[in-house]
């Protein structure tokens, strides 16, 4: 479904999209707190290493778990500047210990743990949550995860400095991590340290990361072949690259078309669609979307006022029918309705509001007369379950006990967040193009949300098609579609999907 598109996310999460601002604010991260204390002690807590067992479709799993710290250390000085936090999990077999793949798993945020990936697909272990997503009644559990990927590949799940146990060893050495080339720097030293401390240099390398974690990733890829490490594959789930296509801001008009069959999607999932196109499956009225969005809508906005009343009309006519909105609603936004405008107006009759890492989900608002969401019933819904579960299962399964805050989401960033803006928005795009290039073998795997409103999907395909690719490379990238939202593997029929796609991605990319 890649295309190209005339006109020109992945924090996981609150809004990209709040303001009209130049430059893309870092995810929606409560207010920074006070730094901490420095962490010295950090630097004598020992590993834990602990033993496991899963079955998994008949097949017994045995599998070793290390817990603890990694150094980064100044390049010319030697002094540890920062710990790193990571949760390694090997398969115990000794005649594949050096080659079996292996996979580092990072989310998003920035200011994100790596907890959702790994406690919601990835890890032998998952939170348990309702069939389609939803949050179940507390107490919350956790279950045996059918679907892990320990089946395919080894897998160390990394919390980069700010986020979870990781922390500067000083507070004012914070800032040094806190932008898009510290991040990549210092997680590209954290993935050099391991393969030597394991003896893994011999293994197919690979990197998953969800939101920003796929900033990360496509910039980790070239930053890692530029010292000797090429990867086999990336995984990049709900992806954003090139952050001009998220995000609304004055005078950026190319983040409409690319979030419209968004709109449309969550339209049709509501049942707020003309019964002409809500008798049509999804992905019909999807494809007539990005058509719509491609062909006519950008074309338009180009145009503005230059239209004549009865191209005008005829924009409100499409625009409203693909997406359940009022006509004199989307006249008063100048046909440019963004993402809060969309999710509070959407149902607002029901006194309903939409989610944004999830629009299958739906809140509820103190009034139903403002512009945009209070909060994100999407994130509402899993943050309790994971915060809870992660807290319990470090302790009690992995052994690691620590009085240290673990920083879920936010919290843990105490500056701004600097993008490195070279052309007014972040995009490491460039960077995967650059790792495609000089290593013709190295595999990429693209994960979408129809219902993902953080990431849209139409905006990853037009990044994707955008990166002018040889046609020898562009072979190499491989792409899926889920119906659900961010974080599609809270979904069961998505969850079992995610991890087929990925299996069938890790195999082929060892041929």
């Amino acid at each position: 479904m890649i295309k190209t598109i005339i006109c020109s996310f992945f924090l996981l999460f609150q809004t990209f999209s709040a303001g009209a601002q130049t430059q893309p604010s870092p995810s929606p991260l409560p207010s920074p707190r006070p730094s901490p204390a420095p962490i010295l002690q950090m630097l004598d807590e020992p590993t834990s290493t602990t033993k496991h067992s899963v079955q998994v479709g008949g097949r017994q799993l045995n599998y070793t778990v290390t817990t603890g710290f990694m150094p980064i250390r100044n390049g010319l000085t030697g002094e540890p500047e920062a710990k790193m936090f990571y949760m390694a999990y090997t398969l115990d077999s000794a005649k594949t210990a050096k080659t079996r793949p292996l996979m580092f798993s990072f989310n998003g945020g920035p200011g994100s743990a790596s907890v959702w990936l790994h406690l919601g697909a990835l890890g032998p272990k998952r939170v348990k949550m309702l069939d389609d997503g939803l949050m179940p009644p507390p107490p919350y559990e956790m279950e045996d995860n059918q679907q892990t990927w320990l089946t395919e590949t080894d897998l160390v799940f990394v919390d980069p400095v700010g986020t979870g146990y990781s922390r500067a060893t000083k507070p004012e050495l914070a800032g040094k991590f806190f932008s898009v080339n510290g991040d990549i720097e210092s997680v590209g030293e954290f993935i050099r340290m391991y393969l030597g401390q394991a003896g893994r240099w011999s293994s197919p390398l690979f990197l998953v990361g969800e939101s920003y974690g796929t900033t990360r990733a496509a910039g980790l890829s070239n930053h890692l072949f530029e010292r000797g490490i090429a990867l086999n594959g990336i995984l990049l789930v709900s992806s954003v690259l090139n952050f001009q296509t998220i995000r609304f801001a004055e005078g950026n008009d190319s983040t409409y078309p690319l979030i419209f069959p968004s709109y449309a999607a969550t339209a049709w999932y509501h049942k707020r669609l003309p019964a002409n196109l809500q008798s049509k499956p999804l992905k019909q009225v999807l494809t007539e979307a990005e058509n719509w969005a491609m062909n006519e809508y950008a074309p338009a906005l180009m145009r503005s006022d230059r239209m004549s009343a009865a191209e005008k009309q005829t924009l409100l006519d499409k625009f409203s029918g693909y997406t359940g909105l009022s006509k004199a609603f989307v006249e008063q936004s100048n046909y440019r309705v963004d993402l809060g405008a969309f999710n509070k107006e959407l149902l607002r009759d029901q006194r309903r509001t939409t989610g944004r890492l999830d629009s299958r989900f739906t809140g509820i608002d103190r009034s139903a007369a403002t512009d945009s969401p209070e909060t994100d019933p999407s994130m509402n819904a899993i943050r309790p379950p994971f915060t809870a579960m992660f807290n319990d299962y470090v302790r009690s399964d992995l052994n690691f006990k620590s009085d240290l805050e673990y920083y879920i989401l936010g919290g843990g960033i105490t500056s701004p967040w600097s993008y490195n803006l070279a052309q007014g928005y972040a995009n490491t795009a460039a960077n995967l193009q650059s790792a495609m290039q000089k290593n013709p073998y190295m595999k990429v795997f693209v994960a979408s949300g129809y219902y993902d409103m953080a990431t849209p999907y139409f905006a990853t395909e037009y990044t994707l098609a955008a990166m002018n690719l040889d046609p020898t490379l562009r072979k190499n990238i491989s792409v899926s579609y889920y119906e659900a939202g961010h974080m599609m593997y809270i979904e069961k029929n998505s969850l079992k999907k995610l991890k087929d796609d990925a299996a069938a991605f890790v195999q082929n990319s060892l041929k």
